[in-house]
């Protein structure tokens, strides 16, 4: 049953307009089974000042594009209502015309565009309305007996819709059905949703929430766990194992669903994913349609379901599935939109959104992380309401050419062009080595600004977790990640790049950043420092470069990786033949996976920075101390030492070398691999050439 959140308390508190509206709103946004996310609608009516002082009725409704669990007062539109009644007198009016006209109704032409479903609230004659997608109303109205069991729910109190997409034409249908029914005090849209309304916002809410525990009840009381979705065809691998084969299958559906648009993935194994992926009926319920409307444009109208069975527990066999899936699955999206398509649609990606596997869940995809879950939100949702439909009866949906015309409806589109533009990174996984450090930290924040999301591998997993939580909290939820790792063991870099496909699919850049370095005469280097250098700068390189390059062959999408080097991957500096050599090792590593890495497009380039000491670990280690006294000069002396033997007189600080890297990583070097650039401010004795 859906709890009632309303805190009299608070309410209380709220200044009488506006801010009544927006704690309303963000209480029925709160609870995704009563609200999709970005989807309903919420309004209030109110009397306002005019900007000649005059009192008139203003509609505050929803904007367009936003998400009722987080709005503002600033993400609603007021409209005068005296310019907006008239409309009912009209037989019809085409979308362009309503948002044309709607446009001139605002109060203020700073306002968002009004949502699409204006009409609808202003058409009805409350102070308060609020239309909610509730996975129990849909299960009821997505019931193809849902109208004859609406009459037993709800007696004469409901009007019942049937389906119209949403503007002019449904807007007045439901006003002219209020209207024609005194008793109603609800409206039920046939595979749609809700419509409640009050003469306060309380009493609104208060109507919304008792509507739906009222269906709720009626549907709890016919189900029949034994035979949900048909029963129990198969059953769910344990935890450990679902993971262990996801880390293997994740590249190549990454790589499947990529070949129009690099996507991430996400996957969930909920208990009522499980339930469903495992049933006898999910197959072909799965195929029957979206759950609402509001689903279509972030999970397509159907999603992949995988035919594979879990108790083989064959990794190999699923890819193969998977990969035929996703093909099919992309040649039968392409002909839905030949035979559906207008003039001017330019089709979406045709990859699917949502992909079921039995035994193991469901995995998402999206041009983020956050994307990839609001598809997987919805379809949790989707879950609830075949659930629910099919305790009642049986689960229908719209038929093709109704879900393609709200697929691609210019004013579902709308919303998606309001989000940011994508930028260099967007749509792309990298993977830092020594994320925490000053060149690591510095080189994630960078990535992250330019829309990538990012693994931070290190050994210090507290800072690296500090990093990652500021780059979530400046970028967004899921935008990065912190795992601990010793650059020195196979099995610690192999379980990372693990985490690294379950948690975004893949990765398409590495920067192999992590570092130490030693100094001491060369017949004073001990066979320890020397395997301490080579352990963690050379073989701790080739690990970390052989699994980034397995995954990358794996997804077939290219990649790229870039190898922080030094200027003694060049000079032979003096006393520091230990680090030197393995420096040296490193950069010609690079060329060696660059000549081999080009026929699966992937990239391998090399940074030689010089004494940059902001924020490092190791020039705050005994190396400052050590390489002063190379140098016959106190350490503190060290900075202004390298600033002056270098050509251009400067000072070299992470930022410069997290440029760099992006430079090679980014799409301006596309066509560079087996390169080094030298970011120490010239040295001449290291000139590349």
């Amino acid at each position: 049953m859906v709890q009632k959140l309303w805190s009299e308390e608070k309410a209380n508190n709220l200044a009488v307009g506006l801010s009544e509206l927006v704690y309303r709103s963000n209480l029925i946004g709160s609870d995704r089974s009563v609200c999709n996310w970005g989807g309903g609608n919420t309004s209030m009516k109110t009397i306002e000042k005019d900007f000649r002082g005059r009192d008139i009725e203003v509609m505050w409704v929803k904007g367009s594009g936003s998400d009722l669990a987080t709005m503002k007062a600033e993400n609603f539109t007021g409209l005068n209502l005296e310019d907006i009644r008239p409309l009912m007198e009209r037989e019809e009016m085409s979308d362009e015309e309503m948002v044309e006209y709607l446009s001139h109704c605002m109060i203020d032409s700073k306002h968002p565009r009004a949502s699409i479903e204006t009409l609808l609230h202003a058409f009805l004659p409350f102070k308060h309305v609020d239309h909610t997608h509730p996975d129990a109303i849909i299960s009821l109205c997505c019931s193809d007996n849902g109208k004859e069991l609406a009459r037993e729910i709800f007696g004469d109190r409901f009007v019942w819709v049937p389906y119209v997409r949403p503007g002019f034409t449904l807007s007045k249908m439901i006003a002219e059905g209020v209207r024609n029914n005194p008793a109603a005090d609800l409206v039920l849209m046939e595979k749609h949703g809700l419509v409640v309304w009050g003469e306060t916002a309380k009493e609104s809410y208060d109507k919304t929430i008792s509507v739906i525990n009222e269906a709720e009840s009626f549907i709890q009381a016919r189900i029949d766990k034994s035979k949900t979705f048909g029963g129990r065809k198969c059953e769910s691998l344990p935890a450990e194992e679902q993971k262990r084969i996801l880390a293997r299958v994740m590249p190549f559906i990454r790589g499947s669903v990529s070949e129009e648009k690099k996507m991430l993935l996400t996957y969930d194994n909920g208990h009522d994913v499980l339930e469903f992926v495992n049933s006898q009926d999910a197959a072909a319920l799965s195929q029957i349609g979206a759950a609402c409307p509001d689903h279509l444009v972030h999970t397509k109208m159907k999603p992949l379901f995988v035919e594979w069975d879990p108790a083989t527990k064959d990794a190999e066999q699923l890819i193969k599935a998977v990969s035929a899936g996703i093909a099919k699955f992309k040649d039968e999206y392409k002909a839905y939109f030949e035979r559906n398509q207008n003039k001017g649609d330019v089709m979406f990606e045709p990859a699917p959104r949502v992909i079921l596997i039995p035994g193991i869940g469901m995995v998402n995809t999206g041009k983020n992380s956050a994307m990839a879950n609001v598809s997987g939100q919805l379809y949790h949702r989707a879950i609830a309401v075949m659930k629910g439909s099919t305790a009642l009866g049986n689960f229908v949906s719209l038929n093709e050419n109704e879900s393609y015309n709200i697929e691609y409806w210019p004013l579902e589109l709308y919303k998606l062009s309001l989000a940011p533009a994508e930028a260099e990174f967007s749509r792309k996984v990298a993977f830092v080595t020594g994320g925490a450090g000053g060149i690591g930290s510095e080189t994630c924040r960078q990535f992250a600004a330019q829309g990538a999301h990012v693994v931070l591998a290190d050994l210090n997993l507290e800072g690296a977790e500090k990093i990652a939580g500021e780059l979530t909290e400046e970028f967004g939820e899921g935008r990065a990640i912190a795992l601990k790792m010793d650059v020195t063991s196979e099995e610690q870099i192999q379980a990372a790049f693990q985490q690294t496909a379950l948690a975004y699919g893949g990765v398409d850049i590495i920067v192999n950043n992590a570092g130490l370095a030693t100094s001491s005469p060369f017949d004073e280097t001990t066979l320890k420092e020397w395997n301490l250098n080579m352990n963690v700068l050379g073989t701790g390189y080739f690990l970390v470069a052989r699994e980034a390059f397995k995954q990358m062959k794996d997804q077939a999408i290219g990649g790229s990786m870039v190898f922080i080097g030094s200027k003694n991957s060049i000079y032979a500096g003096k006393n520091a033949s230990a680090y030197s050599s393995v420096k040296a090792l490193e950069a010609h590593l690079a060329r060696c996976i660059a000549a081999e890495g080009g026929e699966f497009g992937i990239r391998v380039n090399s940074v030689l920075p010089d004494a940059v000491l902001q924020g490092s670990a190791i020039w705050g280690s005994r190396w400052r101390e050590e390489r002063a006294a190379a140098y016959g000069i106190e350490p503190d002396q060290l900075e202004e030492h390298y600033r002056k033997r270098t050509t251009l007189l400067v000072n070299i600080y992470p930022k410069d070398i997290a440029e760099s890297i992006l430079f090679l990583s980014s799409s301006k070097a596309e066509k560079t691999t087996g390169c080094m650039i030298t970011v120490d401010g010239g040295v001449p004795a290291a000139f590349t050439r």
